[in-house]
Order: structure tokens, then sequence, then C-alpha cells
């Protein structure tokens, strides 16, 4: 049944979920994997960032050379948001059996009624199809970023393209999110795009919520597990009725 709540309402939900008895210990390991990934990417950024800047500003013509000054932060977070953007992706592939096995947990606190997935005795048996699952939404990702990359490279159209990222980086991470809990209803790919696209606001905003939590220091060790909690929770909430 449809409601008035956003998606950063649950994420709120999601940072209360991980802290609950019977859902911490699933958070471990997503956990550890989001503090080694993101701080190499904090380590990384300064100088990976005024690389991309001033390759991205190269493409300006002469005659637009004043428009550096104006540019560069508009081109910053374009950068930021497409590092971390990156490092969310390849940290959600190394931690994708123990994020299915997080959703297992909250959805079970949240329903009372348990997913017969087996739990850890199993978890050996989907680590490849979990990673099977990480690099088709890895391929849907790099097939859309390619042309999506192409506009930071026109003049005039470049400025526009950060925002038009920003909105892409919201859906594919609604998209990231939202998988664990459908797919431990057995729900493909192509089904949860149809779901999420009958709910657009609601993923954007879902997105949106934890794009910025991957941008925000120290806070980013907590964007995956809050995530997929928060993203379990709208399931239950929001979604499970699309089915």
């Amino acid at each position: 049944m449809s409601s008035h709540r956003t998606g950063l309402y649950y994420l709120l939900q999601g940072m209360r979920l991980i802290r609950q008895p019977g859902i911490r210990r699933y958070v471990a390991v997503p956990l550890l994997v989001s503090i080694i990934m993101f701080t190499g990417a904090m380590v990384g950024l300064t100088h990976w960032l005024e690389i991309l800047i001033n390759w991205l500003l190269a493409y300006l013509p002469s005659w637009l050379d004043w428009l550096h000054y104006l540019l560069w932060p508009l081109f910053a977070t374009a950068g930021v948001l497409i590092i971390f953007y990156t490092f969310s992706l390849i940290t959600n592939l190394i931690a994708s059996p123990f994020n299915g096995m997080l959703a297992e947990a909250v959805e079970k606190h949240l329903t009372g009624q348990p997913i017969e997935t087996g739990g850890w005795k199993t978890l050996a048996r989907d680590i490849i199809p979990s990673i099977t699952s990480e690099l088709r939404k890895l391929l849907y990702f790099v097939l859309r970023a390619i042309p999506l990359g192409i506009l930071f490279l026109i003049p005039g159209i470049n400025i526009t393209a950060p925002f038009i990222w920003a909105l892409f980086s919201a859906w594919m991470l609604a998209i990231e999110y939202g998988d664990y809990p459908m797919a431990n209803h057995l729900l493909h790919f192509a089904q949860q795009r149809v779901i999420l696209r009958q709910r657009r606001v609601l993923a954007y905003s879902f997105g949106g919520g934890s794009l910025l939590m991957t941008m925000i220091p120290l806070v980013n060790f907590l964007a995956m597990p809050v995530s997929v909690a928060g993203a379990t929770a709208m399931w239950v909430g929001e979604l499970k009725d699309n089915e």
C-alpha cells in the first residue's frame, strides 16, 4: 500500500534497525568492508580528484578560461560523486553475500516471519549467485555511465552533467540496495526495476539519501549496512504489495 513516507524515512529506519539485537552481528562484515574501502577512497580522493577535475576542465575551449573558477566547484562535486559511487559499487560487490543475510535478518525482525534461505550454512553456496547479480548490475551501470560520462566532454552541456550523474547515481543506489530484500524473494533484476519504477519518487529519495551518506566522511562507513536495512524496511512497508 502506498504511503507518504519518503526514502529518507527508511534510511533513518535503517540506522535504527542495525542497532537491534539479533541484527547487529550481520552488520559486522559489511561495516568492516565499508571501513576498509571508504578509507582507501578518502586517502586517494585528494590526489585523483585534482587529476579528474583538471582533465574535465581541459576540454573547455581557451576562450572560456574565465569559467574555470565557476565550473571548478561543479566538477569537484562531480568528481566526488564519481569516485565515491564507484567505491560504493566495489564495496557492495565484495560484501553482497553478507548484505543478503543482513536483509534477511532485518525482514525477519520486522515481520516475525523467517525467510527460508538457509542462513549462515548456505553462505558459501550463495557467494557465486550474489556476485553474479552484482556483476549484472555493474554491466547495467556501465552501459549507461559511458554516455553520461561523454556529457562531461561537451562544452555547455557539461554544466548539467553533474546533476544528471547525481540523479543516475540515486537511481542506481536504489536498485543496488533494493536488490537484497527482493532477491531474497527470488525476484530477478528486471522485475526489481519494474517495481522500483512504479515508485520512482520513493526510489530516488532513498537513493539520493544513500548517495549523500557515501559522500560524508565517517558517515559513509555506515552507508552500506544502513542502506541495506533501510531498503529492507522499504520493501516490507512499501514495495512488497507491488510484487
